[in-house]
């Protein structure tokens, strides 16, 4: 009985499993007595198997060929979206960056704005004190200038008699026409004692 004898009806062996069946064969024949050559009984089964086989192995090499290329075509379309994920990635990271970078070079703005904002404050600060010294000193001379005047005028007031004249001035006795010693005491009086 053959090989193929034994197999069902449906049953097509691949051609791996058909030299397989080959060599065990081969392996199982009986060498020749006082002789290293084996004597192979069915040679036309072994012929038969190899030439299934043959048969076989375009088919199977087609299909390991279109497996290779489906695993090939496979391996770069997984290798086509591993780079556009890792793509992806570098482009958010980047735009990551770039955001942290806009916002640490807003905060180092508003920063050195602030910085700029009290510099000015206080510079305006200093300026405008500075202005009021010079205003008040002025006012300062100008008040003592005017004081120095008012203490000359009264004491002029103080120091200088009255002239004489005929008419309204002072009399003979030194009184101011018409008027008597109290009525002196009335017109000239000293306004610091005066509320």
């Amino acid at each position: 009985m053959t090989f193929f004898e034994g197999l069902s009806g449906g049953d097509q062996p691949d051609a791996e499993t058909l030299i397989r069946r080959v060599v065990e064969i081969v392996n199982n024949t009986r060498s020749l007595p006082l002789s290293s050559s084996v004597k192979l009984d069915n040679k036309e089964e072994v012929l038969e198997l190899l030439g299934e086989a043959l048969d076989r192995l375009p088919d199977e090499l087609r299909q390991a060929r279109w497996m290779l290329k489906e695993r090939e075509e496979f391996l770069a379309r997984n290798q086509r979206d591993a780079d556009e994920i890792l793509e992806q990635a570098r482009v958010r990271a980047e735009r990551m960056v770039q955001r942290t970078e806009i916002v640490r070079e807003a905060q180092n703005t508003a920063k050195r704005t602030v910085e700029q904002a009290r510099e000015e404050s206080l510079r305006l600060r200093h300026e405008a004190e500075d202005y009021c010294d010079q205003k008040l000193a002025a006012f300062e001379v100008v008040l003592d200038r005017t004081l120095k005047t008012v203490q000359a005028g009264r004491e002029k007031l103080r120091v200088t008699p009255m002239p004489v004249d005929g008419g309204g001035g002072l009399g003979a006795g030194g009184e101011l026409a018409g008027l008597g010693d109290e009525d002196v005491d009335d017109a000239f009086f000293d306004q610091d004692s005066a509320e």
